[in-house]
């Protein structure tokens, strides 16, 4: 091993502290390999003190000490020295320009996880703040979960709340997945293309997010030769023949920009850029066209000293070539959420060739480059570098926010669905009508606008209006709309399949949330309602205060809680009553005969206005603040009488009292419930009924029916036919209609239909 060479009295401060680092965990054998060189402790010390004079060096000298000497003897999959990885992950962020702190848990960071040391000795020797982000890059290696979605997704949770704590945590992490990708072809073939999609899937695009565009893009290209490496190898050679054969006329450009620029007074620094191999594939694939159709593989880069500046350089080259439409963005006045601040444009150039710049100044450039590992981490009296981020990062921004759903997810698979969601999508910029500027994925809508704003706005969302004109919530927004969403107070939850209409994460978690809300309201409604007329009916006092004294015996948590669980089936109204009053009995029929038709008795008698304080409306489906929903096979109608069969975890299913479904049921009578219509004549609704016609086969016979039925406005849902014969066939036909009055009207006007040889009601 070498050591920088120092006074005897730095040499002991530098290994006299590791005298107990812990003993290496014993490697597996592995074939044998030739060492590789390895950046020796002098040369780290020197590349940190580069760009930190003030760098701490005993700090350093102890972090190279420790972690050589706790890995020991471990080997990679490749036949390295276990070490060699955490000092090249420390290199890796010795180019990013990072603060001792970052660098020294780089060196340490498989301490814990591969060796036998602890948090409470990394604390002692090098401080609680080393300690804390070594524990943050801690690997949960025995997650015990169903899936490999739920492993990575909860391994992705402990990340971002790591990060949360202490932004350098996604350094680290980050570096960390830069080198084991570039070892990658020493691991197994299975292991490394579950690796590389992992990569692809969250690392790449979370350190685009945080606007390090440099390591995305060559995680993207390891990742991709990786998994299609016979398509890398593709575009690779065509990429080189491409510069071989363009390589004067590149040259030509840069020139003719800089001399272009200076004649105008302009100091800038041009040079060309070629695309990454997985950038490429990826355009050629989302807009199904070829590499020679391509016109933006050579990009150039205008670096100025001033803001001022870029916009004299773009008026100068738009005054020089013709622009190309469409093609001009400005990320200057408008950054993107990583901090990304450039503006593009794109003229024809010298050799009538598309030329694409993009323009900036220095400071621009690097955080491009490095994105929040550019921001400045050493200046006086600014706090942790995580402070520093939450004042001047938007990338940063996003994370809190994306850390704040980890609340709003149920499961671990939907936060990863989330996240990736939210990793993925490139954005569009829209505005209230006040002129605040909101932030989304390319092809949200104004759903996801809506949420944006609040989530209060999105739930009671129930129109919109895009620059001025009425639109649908689903319409997809572009850059620059003005967007006013319409809300109504009498919406309180959105509906169930704005779920699947919504693009970002936020708003998906926001609707199920909302709607999750809702139906254990309607579930909570209905129970209260059963154990109300419960208690009516067995002439005993219902108290809030008293239910509370019952939880305990109930094993329920709040009021809430045990009006759903009854609600759902989960737990019987007499249950509650024996709980609040241990003396209760309740009243059960004897026999068999006498329950069916108690049962029937009950539902017949429902619709009397006398009943309707024991009894529960029915309003529609929608309407009503239950779980309610009609029979599947026939469904039911106003004007019919009905009943009400509850099935646990599903609310009310209403039937007609006619429905031969209803024997199904006859044995558990403490499943009826005794409903009645409660319809707003003023604003008419539709419900569901079924009908059987047996018409002539004969062309037109059904255009007939169908006429029929449209003429006296009922609305066909659903139809099938079956051939019961050579002359007839047999239409069985899903209907909405307004009430039994409507629906005898439609059957009389069937009947007296020439081709219509029968028609009857279907009960289910």
């Amino acid at each position: 091993m070498v050591y920088w060479r120092r006074s005897s009295r730095q040499m002991q401060a530098a290994t006299g502290q590791v005298a107990v680092a812990p003993a290496a965990a014993p490697a597996p054998a592995r074939p044998a390999k030739p060492r590789v060189g390895m950046m020796r402790q002098y040369d780290l010390v020197e590349k940190v003190r580069s760009y930190n004079p003030e760098t701490n060096e005993d700090l350093l000298n102890r972090a190279y000490v420790y972690a050589m000497k706790a890995h020991g003897a471990q080997t990679r999959a490749s036949g390295d020295p276990y070490f060699s990885h955490p000092l090249e992950v420390a290199a890796i962020l010795t180019d990013l320009k990072l603060d001792d702190a970052t660098i020294v848990a780089a060196l340490l960071h498989d301490t814990i996880e591969d060796t036998e040391a602890t948090r409470a000795e990394i604390d002692q020797i090098f401080g609680h703040e080393i300690g804390a982000l070594v524990e943050g890059l801690t690997k949960l290696k025995r997650l015990e979960l169903v899936s490999r979605e739920a492993k990575q997704a909860e391994n992705l949770r402990k990340l971002l709340l790591a990060i949360a704590d202490d932004v350098r945590v996604l350094l680290i992490k980050l570096a960390d997945r830069v080198h084991n990708m570039r070892t990658l072809e020493f691991v197994p073939p299975a292991s490394r293309r579950r690796i590389a999609e992992e990569t692809l899937d969250i690392y790449a695009p979370l350190a685009g997010r945080m606007g390090m565009q440099e390591m995305r893009e060559e995680l993207e290209d390891l990742s991709f030769q990786t998994l299609n490496p016979e398509a890398y190898v593709v575009v690779e050679q065509r990429l080189q023949a491409l510069a071989d054969r363009n390589r004067n006329l590149i040259g030509e450009i840069e020139s003719q920009l800089q001399k272009n620029l200076q004649k105008n007074g302009v100091v800038a620094h041009v040079y060309g850029r070629r695309k990454k191999p997985f950038s490429i594939w990826t355009k050629m694939e989302r807009k199904s066209v070829g590499f020679e159709q391509l016109s933006d593989i050579f990009g150039f880069r205008v670096v100025l000293d001033s803001v001022e500046a870029c916009y004299r350089a773009l008026g100068v080259v738009h005054i020089t070539w013709p622009v190309v439409p469409g093609r001009f963005k400005d990320y200057i006045s408008t950054p993107k959420q990583n901090d990304y601040r450039s503006i593009h444009t794109t003229v024809i150039g010298p050799g009538n060739q598309r030329v694409e710049l993009q323009i900036r100044t220095e400071e621009m450039d690097r955080i491009a480059e490095f994105g929040i590992a550019a921001h400045a981490f050493y200046k006086d009296g600014i706090g942790s570098p995580t402070e520093l981020l939450k004042r001047e990062s938007n990338a940063f921004a996003w994370l809190r926010h994306t850390v704040g759903m980890l609340s709003e997810s149920a499961n671990p698979e939907e936060f990863l669905e989330h996240t990736k969601l939210e990793l993925f999508h490139d954005q569009v910029f829209c505005f209230t009508p006040r002129g605040k500027l909101i932030a989304l994925p390319r092809h949200a809508n104004v759903i996801d606008f809506a949420y944006a704003v609040h989530t209060d706005v999105g739930n009671s969302a129930v129109g919109c209006k895009i620059n001025g004109k009425f639109a649908p919530l689903s319409s997809e927004l572009q850059n620059g709309d003005e967007v006013e969403v319409l809300t109504s107070q009498a919406q309180s939850a959105p509906p169930t399949a704005w779920e699947s209409l919504a693009v970002t994460g936020r708003a998906r978690a926001a609707i199920r949330r909302a709607t999750r809300t809702a139906v254990r309201d309607q579930y909570a409604g209905l129970g209260r309602r059963i154990i109300e007329r419960l208690f009516a009916r067995a002439k005993i006092e219902y108290a809030d205060d008293k239910l509370t004294g019952a939880l305990p015996r109930l094993a329920r948590t709040s009021i809430e809680d045990v009006m759903a669980s009854v609600g759902r089936g989960e737990l019987k109204a007499s249950d509650v009553a024996r709980a609040m009053y241990p003396d209760y009995k309740e009243e059960r029929v004897a026999r068999y005969a006498a329950s069916k038709a108690t049962a029937r008795r009950k539902a017949s008698q429902s619709h009397h206005p006398a009943r309707s304080a024991s009894v529960i409306p029915v309003g529609g489906i929608g309407k009503a603040n239950l779980p309610i929903k009609f029979a599947p096979n026939g469904g039911a109608v106003p004007g019919d009488r009905i009943v009400g069969i509850i099935t646990p975890g599903e609310g009310i299913t209403i039937y007609p009292i006619q429905a031969p479904a209803l024997k199904d049921f006859e044995d558990e009578p403490e499943r009826w419930l005794d409903v009645r219509w409660d319809i707003d004549e003023t604003t008419p609704q539709r419900f569901p009924a079924r009908i059987r016609v047996e018409n002539v086969n004969e062309p037109g016979s059904l255009a007939q029916v169908a006429t029929v039925i449209a003429e006296h406005d009922g609305n066909i849902d659903n139809i099938s036919m079956s051939r019961r014969s050579p002359d007839f066939t047999e239409l069985t036909i899903d209907l909405e209609v307004y009430d039994l009055k409507h629906l005898s009207a439609i059957i009389a006007q069937l009947r007296a239909k020439a081709v219509v040889a029968r028609v009857e009601r279907v009960n289910g």
